[in-house]
């Protein structure tokens, strides 16, 4: 924040539970109380949306045709493939992976450069989870001063039943996710039945256990931990925000100084923000949004939900605290409007490059091709020389077909003129019209020989080309390999 912004007796206030001479703070429990407002109503529905498609996303079913996984979201290790509604991705597409991972990270380096941690606090994971499992807590055990209430009491057979009921509901939450996420690698139905009628693998019930353990352990009990100390992206942030980045934040101008609202008094010579702490117990973080910008604040904006009840019971204007930038709370210390840059050289840099990678994933899905030709040179021996003097060359021809259905392809080379092809077969070499059929959804392997005039060799390797046309759908696909002479050598 600019220098001269904060009133000269204002210091930002430190808490003392951060803080510990060994470089660790001791865990205090925090109890985040209900709140109702914009923010939170969006929360819910984003985190019904994310929970609901995470859990029936693997029930969805898609045809795609007899003997193929019918699971509309699958990875299918025992294909070896990853079935994406209509898209199927074959091994050797895996770069297609990486290309998604890239898009999602400049997609969120870009949100991240205009809105601060919003991810953090709307869609990540943990906070939708932590969400979840806050509000079975409420549902069990009640709002902040109940809980803190119940904590404090002694142990009884009410307050054991309270922790008991909330720790089984966690449990099946954590046992749904934990299945739910197996369920991506495995047929739904099928891995559900078999886990609850104990026909499972052992390799199966791991992963639900171990899902269902770091559900329970990460949402449940570490919560905030997580972002805190486990989480690198609130370090990684830093490096992306800048000043005209929205991010929830406190006006320190009008709040300022802040105290209580006694009865009768006046507004003269004080800020609005009677220190009520409501932004703090609402805060899943137990952060004090008014200390400033922060590792611990995950942008949530529930304390905006708790200020503006508060402003409007007070009779005072909202958004005391809200989604603004450091240079228009400078702005507005010295008197001038606001000025709103969501588009800045960093945010076009992030835009450029997230539309250049969905582009070129796009390109790829458009332009993906249905089969692909390979072909491998024998290496022992490079050549053969005939007792007329032709040389030829020996290739393994490999044609991968990514259809269901069979296919037949005309064989041509092309490269060099007056070279003879010819397939080995059971009954030798077949020479005449070259017919190659590929299995559906397989790998036709084909031996063949290449048989060229010396005179037609430009040197010890020449470029040669295997053209082959489906001829159901007329569509052509070629492989360059090259045709070996007297002289060569492998490299």
């Amino acid at each position: 924040m600019s220098e001269g912004v904060l009133p000269a007796r204002h210091e930002v206030r430190l808490r003392t539970d951060q803080r510990h001479a060994g470089g660790y703070a001791p865990r205090m429990r925090i109890y985040p109380k209900r709140v109702r407002g914009p923010f939170r109503r969006i929360k819910w529905v984003l985190l019904a949306a994310l929970l609901g498609l995470y859990y029936l996303l693997p029930w969805l079913r898609w045809d795609r045709g007899p003997g193929v996984p019918d699971q509309a979201v699958l990875v299918d290790f025992l294909t070896r493939r990853i079935y994406v509604f209509g898209i199927e991705i074959w091994p050797d597409e895996i770069y297609v992976l990486a290309g998604l991972l890239i898009l999602a990270a400049l997609v969120l380096f870009w949100v991240t450069a205009l809105f601060g941690r919003v991810w953090c606090g709307f869609f990540c994971p943990q906070t939708v989870w932590t969400d979840l499992y806050m509000a079975v807590e409420r549902l069990v055990e009640g709002d902040r001063a109940e809980r803190i209430r119940l904590d404090k009491s002694p142990w009884t057979a009410h307050k054991f039943a309270k922790k008991a009921v909330k720790h089984l509901l966690w449990l099946l939450i954590a046992a749904a996710t934990g299945g739910a996420w197996i369920m991506y690698f495995n047929d739904a139905p099928t891995v559900t039945a078999a886990i609850l009628t104990g026909a499972a693998s052992v390799t199966q019930y791991f992963f639900f256990g171990l899902f269902t353990a770091t559900t329970y352990l990460l949402a449940g009990i570490a919560r905030e931990q997580v972002c805190i100390y486990m989480c690198p992206w609130p370090r990684i942030q830093g490096a992306l925000v800048d000043q005209d980045t929205l991010a929830v934040t406190y006006e320190r101008v009008r709040g300022e100084p802040r105290g209580p609202l006694r009865k009768g008094a006046g507004w003269d010579g004080r800020g609005d923000c009677i220190d009520c702490g409501q932004c703090v117990a609402v805060c899943p973080m137990g952060v004090d949004i008014r200390d400033g910008f922060q590792l611990g604040c995950i942008g949530c904006a529930l304390c905006i939900d708790a200020c503006n009840q508060v402003m409007d019971r007070i009779g005072r204007p909202r958004w005391l605290i809200a989604y603004d930038s450091e240079r228009n709370l400078a702005l507005r210390a010295a008197g001038k409007r606001p000025v709103y840059r969501l588009m800045r050289p960093r945010t076009w840099l992030y835009a450029a490059a997230t539309l250049a990678v969905a582009a070129g994933l796009a390109g790829w899905l458009l332009l993906r091709s249905d089969a692909e030709i390979n072909v491998l040179h024998d290496r022992n021996p490079l050549y053969v020389t005939l007792s007329d003097g032709s040389i030829r060359n020996g290739y393994t021809l490999k044609i991968l077909n990514k259809t269901r259905t069979q296919r037949r392809f005309a064989l041509e080379l092309a490269g060099i003129e007056g070279a003879d092809v010819r397939l080995a077969g059971p009954g030798g070499l077949r020479e005449g019209p070259l017919w190659l059929e590929a299995p559906p959804d397989g790998v036709a392997s084909q031996r063949l020989f290449v048989t060229v005039p010396p005179e037609r060799l430009r040197g010890e390797r020449t470029d040669l080309r295997f053209l082959l046309t489906d001829l159901a759908t007329g569509r052509r696909f070629e492989a360059a390999t090259v045709f070996r002479g007297p002289g060569s050598r492998l490299p």
